[in-house]
């Protein structure tokens, strides 16, 4: 009997600590903010303030807390049909590097910030695209990638957010421009190869010119030609067949006759 009373008791009082429990959990909430982290306070559906980083007990029937991540992200625009300056059709991508820099207007201000800056930047790339030609989007993929920062960062900055970078990542070209732009590179490259022959050409002459004329000035010049030419081919272990070029200066030996070779 008094076992029965005991666990009778035990089971009162076990259960009255799940209702606790329970009814605890329904009126209170633990929330933790890391420190990469904002917390906004809301009491009645008000903002009361900014939390820092720690642990905090809220009551969800009055308290809500909203944590926002406050670290650098990448918002990735994937490929755009945008039209260049000279109605040509191209798909761009950009990517474009931001934090969140007051989260309070972040979160107030736009019903999502994430896709009220990804249409900023896509208006924005339509701009700058469309004002630039095809041949100045590609020599200046960075400039327009700083014009187009220059663009929407006031934008972003009303939306709460600081942008650091934004980035042409590709432009794709239809099938045929293709082709017509991989033409043109080779026909450039091919005439720079021939620049390059035409200049070794002449490198190649006008040492040959110099040559003929040193030799013209100074005729000794090609006696000792010829003998590098014979000391040459003698180390190489072949046979020597000398012939005495016209117009070789004849060398006069000390002590013999002039003219003698």
């Amino acid at each position: 009997m008094v076992m029965e009373r005991v666990i009778a008791a035990a089971l009162v009082v076990i259960g009255a600590a799940i209702a606790v429990g329970v009814v605890a959990r329904r009126l209170v909430r633990f929330v933790l903010v890391r420190e990469y982290e904002a917390g906004l306070l809301y009491r009645g559906g008000r903002f009361a303030r900014r939390l820092g980083p720690g642990a905090r007990i809220v009551l969800p029937v009055w308290e809500d807390v909203v944590v926002v991540d406050l670290r650098r992200r990448i918002a990735t625009i994937p490929g755009q049909e945008v039209l260049s300056a000279d109605n040509v059709g191209l798909k761009v991508s950009v990517a474009a590097t931001y934090e969140i820099a007051d989260p309070v207007r972040a979160v107030h201000e736009a019903q999502s910030y994430e896709e009220a800056l990804h249409v900023a930047v896509q208006l924005g790339l339509r701009a700058a695209v469309g004002a630039a030609k095809i041949d100045d989007l590609l020599a200046q993929r960075i400039e327009i990638g700083k014009r187009l920062a220059d663009a929407v960062g006031p934008q972003a900055e009303a939306l709460g957010l600081r942008l650091h970078l934004v980035e042409v990542k590709d432009v794709m070209f239809p099938g045929e421009l293709k082709k017509i732009f991989a033409e043109v590179v080779r026909a450039q490259k091919e005439g720079q190869a021939a620049l390059e022959r035409a200049r070794g050409e002449t490198a190649a002459l006008r040492s040959l010119a110099n040559a003929a004329r040193l030799i013209e000035e100074s005729p000794a010049l090609m006696n000792l030609r010829v003998l590098q030419s014979v000391g040459g081919a003698a180390a190489s272990g072949g046979t020597v067949v000398l012939g005495v070029p016209q117009g070789i200066v004849s060398v006069k030996a000390k002590g013999g006759r002039d003219g003698a070779p």
